[in-house]
C-alpha cells in the first residue's frame, strides 16, 4: 500500500487514530505485565518502553517526544527529543508526551493502578516540562471556573470545592500522594476533617480519577513530577475539569533545565490549556488492577485482555476499550 499523502497541520490528528494510541499503550503494558511482582522496577520499565517504542515506530506520523523518560544522556529509548513514527521528515508533525509505565514501583510489587499512558497534540502544543517537581490542584467538570487556587491554602481550596459541591467540607475526599513530603499537607487536611485518599504511586491517575465519580475522589492535591502535570492536563482537555500547576525548584541545576526547555517564567502558574493546547488525544492501559482500568489479565489458551481509555479534546469523546489478544499461531 502507498503512504498516504502530507496531510495539513489542521487535521493532522483527524488521521492519527484513536485506536491507534490504544494499541500503542496496550502493547506497553502487556509487557510490562510479564513483570508484575517480581520486584524489579528497571526491567518493568524497559519491558514498556521498548514495546512502546516498537509500537509508535509502526504509525504513519513524524512524531517527536516532548515528555518521555528522560534526556538523551539518560535514557536510551523514549528521550526528550526522539523521533518516531514510521514517517520522520515526511509528516504529519505530532507532539507526544508519554509514560510507558507510571508505577514503576506499582507494578515490581504488584500494586494498583500501574499504568501505561500517551497524549499526543499537534506539534508545538505540549508543554515541554523538565523532570522537577510541579505543585498541583485538580478537579473534575462540573465546577464554576477558578474554584481552585494554587495561591490559597489546601483547606480553603477544599471549602471552595465543597461549597460549589453543596457540602460540608468533611465530606470531601482528596487524593494525595503518600510521601513525607506531604506530612503537613495530610495533617492540615485532616485536621479541616476531610477525607483523604493516599496513594503510593501513579499521580496520573490521581488526576484523572477526579474526572470519575465512582472513585469518591473529588480534588487532587500535592507536588509530583511536571512531566506526569502535561500528561494529566491532556486527560482533563479531554472530559473537562480544572488543573493548576507550579513548578518546583530544588536548586540552580533544576532551574537551569526549565531555561534549557524555553521556560523563562520559573514562578508561572500553569492551567490546562498551557499544558495542552488545541486538539489532543489522551490514552490509558491497565497494567494493574486500579480505579480507573483494570490490569491485564492472562487467562487459558494464551489469551491476554487489556482494559483501556482514549479520549479527545476536539469531540469530548470518551471511549472504554477492552481487547482480548491470542498469540499468533
Amino acid at each position: 500500500m502507498a503512504n498516504p499523502p502530507s496531510i495539513a497541520a489542521s487535521h493532522v490528528l483527524d488521521r492519527v487514530l484513536v485506536l491507534e494510541m490504544v494499541r500503542v499503550t496496550e502493547a506497553a503494558a502487556i509487557a510490562a505485565s510479564t513483570l508484575v511482582g517480581r520486584g524489579d522496577e528497571k526491567a518493568a520499565d524497559a519491558a514498556a518502553v521498548e514495546a512502546m517504542r516498537e509500537a509508535l515506530n509502526s504509525l504513519y506520523m513524524d512524531g517527536t517526544v516532548v515528555i518521555g523518560e528522560g534526556e538523551r544522556d539518560e535514557a536510551p529509548m523514549l528521550y526528550i527529543g526522539e523521533k518516531v513514527g514510521s514517517a520522520i521528515g515526511k509528516g504529519p508533525c505530532i507532539d507526544i508526551a508519554l509514560d510507558p509505565l507510571e508505577g514503576t514501583t506499582i507494578t515490581a510489587k504488584a500494586g494498583p493502578n500501574a499504568l501505561a499512558v500517551l497524549a499526543i497534540a499537534e506539534e508545538g502544543c505540549l508543554l515541554n516540562a523538565p523532570d522537577v517537581y510541579m505543585e498541583k490542584l485538580a478537579v473534575g467538570p462540573g465546577y464554576p471556573d477558578g474554584v481552585i487556587d494554587l495561591d490559597k491554602s489546601a483547606s480553603d481550596n477544599v471549602r471552595a470545592v465543597a461549597a460549589a459541591k453543596g457540602v460540608a467540607p468533611s465530606e470531601i475526599i482528596a487524593c494525595v500522594l503518600d510521601r513525607p513530603r506531604h506530612e503537613k499537607l495530610i495533617a492540615e487536611l485532616r485536621a479541616l476533617g476531610c477525607g483523604i485518599m493516599l496513594i503510593p504511586d501513579g499521580d496520573v491517575a490521581g488526576v484523572i480519577a477526579t474526572t470519575n465519580p465512582d472513585t469518591t475522589i473529588d480534588i487532587y492535591i500535592g507536588s509530583g513530577g511536571a512531566p506526569e502535570g502535561v500528561l494529566a492536563a491532556a486527560a482533563l482537555r479531554c472530559v473537562g475539569g480544572q488543573f493548576k500547576g507550579r513548578l518546583l525548584f530544588r536548586n540552580d541545576d533544576e532551574r537551569a533545565r526549565a531555561r534549557k526547555w524555553g521556560i523563562t517564567d520559573l514562578n508561572k502558574i500553569y492551567d490546562l490549556t498551557d499544558l495542552a493546547q488545541g486538539d489532543c488525544i489522551f490514552a490509558a492501559t491497565g497494567v494493574t488492577d486500579g480505579s480507573l482500568l483494570d490490569g491485564v489479565k492472562r487467562l487459558k489458551g494464551g489469551v491476554m485482555t487489556t482494559e483501556s481509555v482514549v479520549m479527545r479534546a476536539s469531540s469530548g469523546t470518551v471511549r472504554w476499550v477492552k481487547g482480548e489478544h491470542r498469540k499468533q499461531a
